[in-house]
């Protein structure tokens, strides 16, 4: 036999032993995995969860807001937002936030409230005026019972009975209506209750009936438009102008 065959012969030997060796190397290692693995075979039950978004949707679980920046009014908001959430020590954003709703809704039903007052108070004030300003140059005075019958009105009980109730503005109101109504009936002027004091003065031809006018209007604009409190002095100074006008006309 010659050295190659005989070296071929062992080499072949090796090779087997070493397959069979693999072989059941293999298998001890399967052996041994099977032993220590656990196969589990129970059927996996599936969980679902509904509603979450709808669960955790209020406003504690909102963390964070972006601010919008587009607008002063959300600026504004915002800033508010963070100076109560400093001031009250609020955890996050969102209550803060909702803080700042509360304070602007009820700021809202307060600036409402004011403003139904000062109308109302506009509508039942005293001749309907509006509270926030008077002119001497309206109508002269409103349509009532008394300015629509100033011929057939008593002035001097009216008069009487505003002064003995220290009601002066009241009465120097009444001096006035009688002013118009002698004025009226001595064919100086023609009475009209839309007239303005303006349009009376430049109806009278004579200039110191022009100039008695125009003081006495100026006395009972200060006094009854002013709404001034006047005293018993103050009266009785108006009331000798408006006394010595009517016998200057009669």
């Amino acid at each position: 036999m010659s050295k190659f065959k005989f070296l071929y012969i062992i080499f072949l030997c090796f090779g087997i032993t070493t397959s069979t060796y693999g072989l059941a190397s293999t298998e001890a290692l399967k052996n041994v995995l099977q032993d220590e693995i656990y196969e589990d075979e129970e059927p996996i039950e599936k969980r679902s969860y509904e509603d979450l978004k709808d669960k955790y949707s209020g406003n504690d679980f909102i963390y964070e807001r972006a601010s919008n920046n587009d607008g002063w009014w959300t600026r504004f908001k915002q800033w508010l937002s963070d100076f109560f959430k400093n001031l009250f020590d609020i955890n996050t954003d969102a209550k803060a936030a909702d803080v700042t709703d509360i304070v602007l809704k009820i700021f809202y039903v307060v600036i409402f409230v004011l403003v139904v007052f000062f109308i109302v108070k506009a509508i039942i004030n005293k001749e309907g005026k509006w509270v926030f300003g008077k002119s001497s140059d309206k109508s002269i005075i409103p349509i009532t019972d008394v300015e629509s019958n100033i011929y057939e009105a008593d002035f001097k009980a009216l008069i009487a009975s505003a002064e003995s109730e220290n009601n002066y503005r009241l009465a120097i109101r009444y001096y006035y209506l009688y002013l118009l109504k002698n004025l009226s009936q001595s064919g100086i002027i023609e009475y009209d209750v839309e007239k303005t004091n303006n349009d009376y003065h430049y109806e009278i031809a004579s200039e110191q009936i022009k100039k008695e006018f125009s003081y006495t209007s100026y006395l009972y604009n200060y006094i009854w438009y002013g709404e001034f409190d006047i005293d018993q002095v103050q009266f009785k100074k108006a009331k000798t102008a408006f006394n010595q006008f009517l016998d200057a006309i009669n």
